[in-house]
């Protein structure tokens, strides 16, 4: 059965109130930039990384786990795993090299987030010459050499302290807040496709109402 089929039996279960609160931040929600952790150990961390991102709409996040299993803590996300297209990279053992090379298929240009390796700054990172993943390493050591040589280029945050580094749910939530806000400023086309959105409202939809698989198994019945 088509989504949109789906869909429009669906909202019969939900308010107005709630199906205009979904389209409305469905309007402001991009792929245009997403967001990559690698190996991201400490909960609260992973947990603030996935509230920024659905704060400043960015969809789609991609958790690879070679060492560290990933496991938000909702108290401090806030639910926000429930809106956000979580996408794991787990299964292999070079789960770095296959999510970072799926992406450069994908038409992403992986942007490393790191001091080092003659970063640029924020500011001067190109957001015009094409979709980008924002690639954020571990609390300790930060991103892995095979990161590093997959990345296209590498970006940091201008810093006049002695401390070397923001806390990685710090830099997330600094770098979205400048680039989401830079990309609405142009004429870029950041916003999702007819097909993204309806791909997701209808997974908002089947979170939102209750046993909604069973009535979604009855239309395919009937």
């Amino acid at each position: 059965m088509e989504n949109s089929i789906i869909i429009k039996n669906l909202t019969e279960f939900v308010t107005e109130q709630r199906l205009n609160t979904f389209k409305k931040v469905l309007e402001n929600r991009t792929n245009y930039v997403t967001v990559v952790l690698e190996d991201i150990f400490q909960s609260h961390n992973a947990s603030a990384v996935l509230r920024t991102c659905d704060c400043f709409g960015v969809q789609n996040v991609h958790v690879i786990e070679n060492r560290n299993e990933f496991k938000p803590n909702p108290q401090i996300s806030l639910g926000a795993a429930n809106w956000l297209t979580i996408n794991s990279g787990n299964t292999k053992a070079a789960n770095t090299k296959d999510t970072l090379l799926n992406l450069k298929k994908e038409g992403y240009r992986i942007i490393a987030t790191t001091p080092h390796h003659n970063a640029i700054s924020l500011n001067d990172l190109d957001i015009n010459k094409g979709k980008f993943a924002l690639l954020f390493g571990t609390e300790l050591t930060g991103l892995t050499d095979e990161a590093i040589s997959l990345s296209d280029e590498f970006v940091k945050i201008p810093m006049y302290g002695f401390t070397e580094s923001f806390n990685i749910s710090v830099s997330a939530a600094i770098f979205l807040s400048n680039i989401v806000e830079r990309i609405k400023d142009t004429k870029i086309n950041w916003r999702l496709s007819s097909n993204e959105k309806e791909i997701i409202l209808l997974e908002w939809l089947k979170y939102s109402i209750k046993k909604s698989d069973l009535i979604i198994k009855s239309l395919n019945k009937s």
